[in-house]
C-alpha cells in the first residue's frame, strides 16, 4: 500500500512522508505513531495478491490479468522520441516535487532550530533536549539505507543566524557520516554543529559576523562568543563531545585559530569537521552579500590558499561529498549552456543535476537535467554570478545566500519510481 502520513517531518522517522510500504516493520512504526488513520493512494499501491481468497476470486483476479495483458499487446508501438519526451517530463516533474519536499523539511527544521535558541538562555536544559531531538530526527533520516544528496535550496526566509546553523549541522553530519563517524559521535557532532554560535545570542549585531573592519576591540569581543558559548552550554548539560565542538570551531590544524590556537592533534575530529564547515559556510554567505563567494570559489579558496587549516583527510571527505562545483554554483556546460548546480550525488560527485537555461522564442525556460544520463555532456567551467548575461541571471536567479539540505534518495530514484508507478 502507498499510504500518507499527514504528520510533520520531524514527527516520524522515514525519509519521506509520502511512500510505499515495505515491510513489517514499518507497519510497526507507523503502529507506534499514535495516529488512528493514515492516507491510502490505491492508484499507486500494489495489486491484491492473488492466493488471498477463494478459489472464484483466484479465478477472477487471473482472468483480469490475462484481460489487462491482452489490452497491452494490443497497444501500438509507442514512438520512441515522444517516449523520450514523456521520460524527460516524468523525471524533470520528480525533480521539482523532490525540491519542494527538501524545501518544506528544511523550514521545518529551521523552526525547530528557532524555538530551541529561544529557550537557551531562560531553560537551557528544555534547549538542550530539544537540540538533540532534532539531530536524533536529522540522523534517523540520514541513517536510512540509499544514497544521500546534498540539494541548494532556494532563497532562505528567516535570519540569517539559524540558516548559518542548519547549513553547518546539515553538511557536517553528511560529511561525518560518509566518513563513517559512530552514531553517539554523530549526535554530539550535530547538537554541537546546532549550537555552535550560541555564544553569539547577546552580542551587538555588528559584532555578530567577523568583518575586515572590526577595530580591536569589536575584534575581541567577537572571539568571546567561543568563551560564552561553552558557559551556556555547561548550563545546559551538554556532554563532553558536544561542548568541546562548541569551544573549537575557531581552531585552526596549523594552529592559527582561536581561542586557544591549538593545532590538529588537541581538536576533537567533530570540531575539525564543523571548523572546516563554518569556513565553507562564512564564505559562501559573507557578513556583506557582495563579498560572497560561490560554492565553487569558496571550495577552490579553501583548498588553494588555506588547505593547511584543516585536517587533509576530512578535506578530501568534504570534496567528494560537495563535488568539485558543490550545489549553488554557477557553471557553462561543454555544449556552452548556462547552469547551476542544484544537487550532487556522493556516489557521482563530477556528475551533479543542473537547472539548464533554455532560450527560446516562445519564452525563456529552465531545465532539469541529470549529467549522469548524458555521457557526453559535462561541466566546462564555473561562472561569477556577475558574468552571467542578463537573459540567464533572470531565470537563473542566483542566490544572495546558499542554503543546504539533503535528500535521503537521490532525484533519479524517485523519477525512476515515480514512472514505475505510473505504468
Amino acid at each position: 500500500m502507498f499510504i500518507h502520513l499527514d504528520l510533520g517531518w520531524m514527527s516520524h522517522p522515514f525519509p519521506l512522508s509520502s511512500f510505499k510500504i515495505g515491510s513489517v516493520e514499518q507497519i510497526e512504526i507507523i503502529r507506534g505513531l499514535g495516529q488512528k488513520q493514515v492516507r491510502w493512494s490505491p492508484e499507486r499501491s500494489d495489486e491484491a495478491v492473488a492466493g488471498a481468497g477463494n478459489a472464484a476470486e483466484v479465478q477472477a483476479a487471473e482472468a483480469a490479468e490475462a484481460q489487462a495483458a491482452a489490452a497491452v499487446a494490443a497497444k501500438p508501438p509507442v514512438d520512441p522520441a515522444t517516449e523520450a519526451r514523456r521520460l524527460a517530463a516524468a523525471r524533470q516533474a520528480a525533480e521539482v516535487a523532490a525540491l519542494r519536499q527538501c524545501e518544506r523539511q528544511y523550514g521545518e527544521a529551521c523552526r525547530d532550530l528557532r524555538r530551541m535558541t529561544d529557550r537557551v538562555a531562560a531553560a537551557p536544559e528544555e534547549a538542550r533536549d530539544r537540540a538533540q531531538q532534532l539531530t536524533r530526527a536529522m540522523l534517523d533520516k540520514m541513517l536510512q539505507d540509499g544514497e544521500l544528496c546534498v540539494r541548494v535550496l532556494g532563497e532562505p526566509s528567516g535570519d540569517r543566524a539559524t540558516a548559518h546553523a542548519m547549513n553547518v549541522t546539515v553538511i557536517s553530519l553528511l560529511l561525518a557520516r560518509s566518513l563513517s563517524m559512530s552514531e553517539p559521535d554523530l549526535m554530539d557532532l550535530g547538537t554541537g554543529a546546532l549550537l555552535h554560535d550560541i555564544g553569539k545570542i547577546q552580542l551587538p549585531d555588528r559584532v555578530r559576523l567577523p568583518r575586515d573592519d572590526f577595530s580591536a576591540a569589536e575584534q575581541a569581543l567577537y572571539r568571546d562568543h567561543v568563551a560564552q558559548g561553552v558557559i551556556l552550554g555547561r548550563r545546559m548539560g551538554l556532554p563532553t563531545g558536544a561542548l568541546l565542538v562548541l569551544a573549537q570551531h575557531h581552531e585552526h590544524a596549523d594552529g592559527s585559530g582561536f581561542p586557544k590556537a591549538v593545532k590538529l592533534d588537541a581538536i576533537s575530529p567533530a570540531a575539525r569537521i564543523v571548523a572546516m564547515v563554518n569556513r565553507y559556510d562564512n564564505l559562501c554567505n559573507a557578513a556583506l552579500p557582495s563579498q560572497s563567494l560561490t560554492p565553487h570559489e569558496s571550495l577552490s579558496r579553501m583548498f588553494a590558499q588555506s588547505r593547511n587549516r584543516f585536517d587533509a583527510a576530512i578535506l578530501s571527505g568534504f570534496i567528494r561529498l560537495m563535488g568539485i562545483y558543490p550545489p549553488g554554483s554557477l557553471v557553462q556546460l561543454s555544449d556552452e549552456r548556462h547552469a547551476m548546480v542544484i544537487s550532487v550525488n556522493a556516489a557521482r560527485p563530477l556528475k551533479p543535476r543542473v537547472q539548464v537555461f533554455e532560450p527560446r522564442p516562445s519564452g525563456d525556460r529552465m531545465v532539469h537535467l541529470d549529467l549522469d544520463h548524458v555521457p557526453d555532456l559535462g561541466i566546462r567551467r564555473s561562472l561569477k554570478a556577475e558574468h552571467l548575461p542578463a537573459r540567464v541571471a533572470e531565470c537563473l536567479t542566483p542566490r544572495l545566500r546558499v542554503a543546504y539540505f539533503f535528500d535521503v534518495e537521490p532525484a533519479q530514484a524517485q523519477g525512476e519510481k515515480a514512472l514505475a508507478e505510473a505504468v
